[in-house]
C-alpha cells in the first residue's frame, strides 16, 4: 500500500537485554505510528511552511510534504521576493486587495495529486522506501488563508 508512515511518539523503553553468542539487544518499546494517505479531492488544512518562487510548502504538524504549485494559487497572484511570500491580488470590483500567504498561516487546500519517489537503498539493503509527496491547489472558492473567508459559526 502506498501511504506515509512517521513514528509520532515513543510511550514506553523497556529494559534492554541480551543473549550470549548474539550481538544484538533487544528491548520492548511502546510507540505510536502515524499512517497517511490523503485521498484526491480531499479537502485539508494545515500551516505555511514557507514559500518559494515555485510556491508553497505546508505543513500538516506530523507530515511536511505538501506542496502548492504556483499555478494552483489563487490568480491574479505575484511572488513577492521582499517579503518572500506569495500574494493574491484580488479585485473586489472597486479596487485591489493585497492578500499575503504569510508563513504560519492556516491554509485550506484541497488534494489534487498524491506522488510517491522510490528511494533506493544503500547496497546490501533488502527493499525499497516510498516516500511520499501532497500537490494542493488553493485557485477555487473557499480554499487558501482561513482569514480570507467569512467564517460562520455552526
Amino acid at each position: 500500500m502506498d501511504c506515509a508512515f512517521s513514528l509520532h511518539d515513543i510511550l514506553h523503553i523497556g529494559k534492554s537485554f541480551s543473549f550470549p553468542g548474539d550481538p544484538g539487544t533487544y528491548t520492548s518499546v511502546l510507540f505510536r505510528y502515524i499512517l497517511f494517505k490523503p485521498f484526491e479531492e480531499e479537502v485539508m488544512i494545515g500551516k505555511i511552511r514557507r514559500s518559494t518562487t515555485d510556491g508553497v510548502w505546508v505543513t500538516l504538524g506530523f507530515f511536511e510534504d505538501v506542496f502548492i504549485p504556483a499555478s494552483y494559487l489563487q490568480f491574479p497572484y505575484r511572488f513577492d521576493s521582499t517579503e518572500n511570500c506569495w500574494v493574491w491580488e484580488y479585485n473586489d470590483g472597486d479596487q485591489t486587495h493585497n492578500l499575503y500567504m504569510d508563513e504560519r498561516e492556516e491554509i485550506r487546500f484541497r488534494v489534487v495529486q498524491l506522488e510517491f519517489r522510490d528511494v533506493a537503498k544503500r547496497e546490501g539493503e533488502i527493499g525499497e522506501e516510498l516516500t511520499m509527496k501532497v500537490i494542493g491547489t488553493v485557485s477555487e472558492p473557499g480554499l487558501g488563508l482561513l482569514s480570507w473567508w467569512k467564517q460562520d459559526n455552526i
